[in-house]
């Protein structure tokens, strides 16, 4: 089952710590949502399961704390299956890092996350990995070009860099200018 707009609202404000954890996440979240609804025409996706996913991906980020930003994928997932959310929903929060992690990277950084493969296998898990890749919650938030993220994400081998390239011959860069107008933020 996919959850509603009004369901998803509540998850952040009840695992938010602050007011201002809230406004950050959910406003990045929302984000994503936007820059992936633009993917959506011609594709045999699930428009709102991508919703859904979008709008969750990041709720891992209000348990991160102290602990390894890396983590909040995971942590997201646990508190999504915590709270009864189907396994679908779930793995948008402990699959959008990066352009997919696998059991090798996991072993080869030593993560502090399960060895496990975090690779997307759904469309719809890929469009919001994706998207995501498009806006940074830094301070102050920016959003990415297409050629800073690509760039960004090479650091952690050429092989990244390549799946990020494929993403953006087979899905195109996303149009940024109403969402900068609208948030002030700039694009980097």
């Amino acid at each position: 089952m996919i959850p509603t707009e009004r369901e998803i609202l509540a998850v952040h404000k009840d695992a938010a710590p602050s007011r201002e954890a809230f406004e950050l996440v959910y406003e990045h979240c929302q984000i994503v949502w936007s820059v992936a609804s633009q993917f959506l025409t011609g594709l045999d996706v699930d428009g709102d399961l991508v919703r859904a996913g979008a709008l969750l991906h990041d709720v891992g980020v209000y348990r991160v704390g102290t602990t390894a930003y890396i983590r909040h994928g995971v942590l997201g997932h646990e508190l999504l299956a915590g709270l009864g959310f189907s396994e679908p929903i779930c793995r948008f929060a402990s699959h959008h890092t990066g352009v997919g992690l696998t059991r090798d990277d996991v072993l080869q950084q030593e993560l502090p996350i399960p060895v496990a493969d975090y690779l997307p296998e759904t469309r719809e898990e890929e469009l919001v990995l994706y998207a995501d890749k498009f806006h940074s919650k830094r301070t102050p938030p920016v959003f990415l070009s297409g050629d800073t993220y690509e760039a960004t994400v090479a650091r952690w081998g050429a092989d990244k860099a390549g799946i990020f390239a494929d993403l953006r011959r087979r899905y195109g860069d996303p149009v940024l200018d109403a969402l900068t107008a609208k948030t002030g933020y700039a694009v980097i």
